[in-house]
Parts: structure tokens; sequence; C-alpha cells
């Protein structure tokens, strides 16, 4: 019995240089693709958050999050499904303008999408939608019969549903057994 799903990691870790590369072949060793990866800043000074998204087993997945969490630059990783998080993705959609003006609903599709325009010249248009992967998917979908020149989409975005991040979690730990070391 196959038990793969999509499953979210979040990694908090120094910006380091080379620690992509370092991730990336932990996934490799084990045969695993990413399908999705983000890195930005953190909501703590000096501390990022790369967010990777791969399809697999539980078990393999807690592998994999120990061996990241092995990364001497990697202060915690921590591995979700869908329903322990709220995330987004955004895409961008390039298409003639010409072309986008023979839809004759374009007002309903941009609306019913929640999609937006973000650009328009004589040339092309450029279309923002924010969404999960399939909602992205269904308007490139609508969109491909009209010539899309350009389309991008980024990797997923994430915070968990609890009321506070987990790393927080982690470094109050962390401060609580640095005091008591103290105090010893």
């Amino acid at each position: 019995m196959n038990n793969e799903q999509l499953f979210t990691i979040s990694v908090f870790t120094e910006n380091q240089v080379g620690l992509l590369s370092r991730i990336s072949t932990i996934f490799t060793r084990r045969g695993l693709n990413i399908e999705s990866i983000t890195a930005s800043s953190s909501s703590m000074p000096g501390i990022h958050k790369i967010t990777l998204t791969c399809r697999s087993t539980r078990a393999a997945m807690e592998k994999v999050v120990a061996q990241i969490e092995k990364c001497v630059e990697v202060l915690r990783a921590f591995l979700y499904t869908d329903d322990e998080i709220v995330h987004q993705e955004i895409a961008l959609y390039k298409v003639p303008t010409d072309r986008l003006l023979d839809l004759k609903n374009l007002e309903e599709v941009i609306r019913i999408h929640n999609a937006r325009i973000l650009e328009i010249t004589r040339e092309y248009t450029v279309i923002e939608k924010a969404g999960h992967s399939d909602e992205t998917e269904a308007l490139y979908n609508l969109l491909k019969r009209y010539d899309i020149r350009q389309f991008v989409r980024s990797g997923r975005i994430a915070v968990t549903k609890s009321p506070t991040e987990h790393f927080t979690y982690f470094l109050e730990e962390q401060e609580k057994r640095r005091n008591k070391t103290e105090d010893l």
C-alpha cells in the first residue's frame, strides 16, 4: 500500500552559502523530488525560513527532516501536512493583449478566479493569481488557449495553524535549558 502524500517542510536556519545545495542533496540521495521551494527572511531577525514540498511517505519524510536537522546551520526543521498549515503560491501569466480582448467575459474570468491585472500594454497583459496550485493551474488551463507567452509560479509559502510558530516554542525551550545550566 502506497501512503504517499504531499508534505511541507519548514527549515529555520542561518543564512549561509551552500546550505540549500546540502539540503537538496539529502532529497537526491533518497530519490525524492522537491516539488517546490521558497526561501526568505522569517519573522525573527537573522533567521531565514526555507519551505519545501515533497510527495512521499511520512516515514521517509521524517528521516529527511532528521537528516536536515544534522546540518550545522539548521536551527530546526518541521514536517507538516496540508491540514496543519495555511498555504499559498502566486502565479503570473503574460498573455497577448489583443488575444485577451477576444475573451468576451474577461472581467468575469478575472473575478471568478480572484486574479488581478498587474500591467497592460499594447503587446501584452500580465495577470496575477494567488491561491493553491490547483487554482493557479485552473486559470493557466483557461488562459492557454489565448497563447500564454510567459508563465511562472512561485513555490509554496506557508504558516502553521498553531497560534505561535513552532520555532518560537523551540527557542523558548532552548532559553529555559540555558537558564537552568546557568543556575547550576
